[in-house]
């Protein structure tokens, strides 16, 4: 077990790797870059002024020579400063983590209290008003995009109830009320889309196990519906369910960039949305780092997590 957790650690690295080079490559191809649009409505900016802040920045330098000197501020774990701050990297991402972690997880508490019983009920009862109910309800996810979703909401609640999320984000700890306020809607309009897609694959596993052998012979002992779904169904069929659930939380992390820009959330997506669109490269190789890095680790939890599911699985 712990030589497959080293090797997967090792294959980690290797991959937040090549998509810092990737992303490294990627934001310098964009035409423009950081000087351009910070001093581009500056009239009194001449060919000298402009190509002086390059220089100061050190993107006039040779694309090696920068990714050299990247990579060696990254190994010893400087992030490198914003080009448009001049803040730390880490400082930066410092200020906002902690509201987008809070988004996140809020999102997927949502979507697993609405999905995991939807999906179960839905296989349990197939083709009855319940599941197809539950069916229309994955569609619903699946088919309403956030913006729309995060607009609509927007206008609903200003325009008819006069209400709006509080600004000024302080984090659960502190003031629990406002935080759920504030993260409520937007978590629970994430939470909506991402929960459509694992209560399809909760009901496809639920139904693909119901059919098993082994739940016939349970039944033919006289245990009763609940023992047979709670104590056999559900933990068989949890597999390819946790195996979504780390996939698809990538996709929710990139949910909380649309909704953080809609909300005027002042998280991580909200700042990489703004690096991008001013050059920053610092900035924009930061954030996908810490993308990069939750996404491993969701999936090196994930492949943990099998072992506990199913003890038939181990780890050479």
């Amino acid at each position: 077990m712990s030589q497959y957790i080293l090797h997967r650690l090792l294959s980690a690295i290797v991959v937040l790797w090549l998509v810092h080079l990737l992303v490294f490559s990627m934001v310098r191809m964009f035409p423009g870059d950081v000087v351009m649009m910070r001093l581009g409505q500056d009239a009194t900016m001449t060919k000298e002024t402009y190509d002086a802040a390059r220089e100061k920045l050190g993107i006039n330098r040779p694309f090696l020579v920068q990714y050299g000197s990247t990579m060696k501020d990254l190994l010893r774990g400087d992030l490198g400063d914003s080009l448009l701050s001049g803040r730390s990297v880490a400082d930066e991402l410092g200020d906002r983590i902690s509201l987008t972690l809070h988004l996140a997880l809020l999102s997927l508490v949502i979507a697993l209290l609405m999905a995991i019983p939807i999906g179960i009920i839905s296989a349990v009862c197939q083709d009855t008003v319940a599941d197809y109910g539950g069916r229309l309800f994955s569609v619903l996810g699946l088919s309403l995009p956030d913006f729309w979703t995060g607009v609509v909401a927007i206008l609903i609640l200003s325009l008819y109830f006069h209400w709006l999320p509080p600004r000024g984000f302080e984090g659960i700890w502190v003031a629990p009320i406002k935080t759920l306020q504030q993260l409520l809607i937007p978590a629970a309009i994430i939470g909506f889309r991402f929960s459509a897609v694992i209560m399809r694959m909760t009901r496809s596993s639920m139904l693909e196990v119901l059919r098993e052998d082994y739940i016939r012979t349970a039944r033919s002992k006289g245990l009763s519906e609940q023992k047979i779904i709670v104590g056999h169904a559900m933990k068989n069929s949890f597999i390819p369910v946790v195996t979504l659930i780390g996939q698809q939380f990538s996709i929710l992390l990139g949910g909380t960039v649309i909704i953080e820009t809609i909300f005027l959330l002042p998280g991580v997506g909200n700042m990489t949305l703004d690096a991008v669109l001013f050059r920053d490269y610092t900035l924009v190789q930061g954030a996908v780092i810490f993308f990069g890095g939750i996404m491993v680790l969701m999936n090196l939890l994930v492949d943990i997590s099998y072992a506990w599911f199913d003890p038939r699985i181990r780890y050479g």
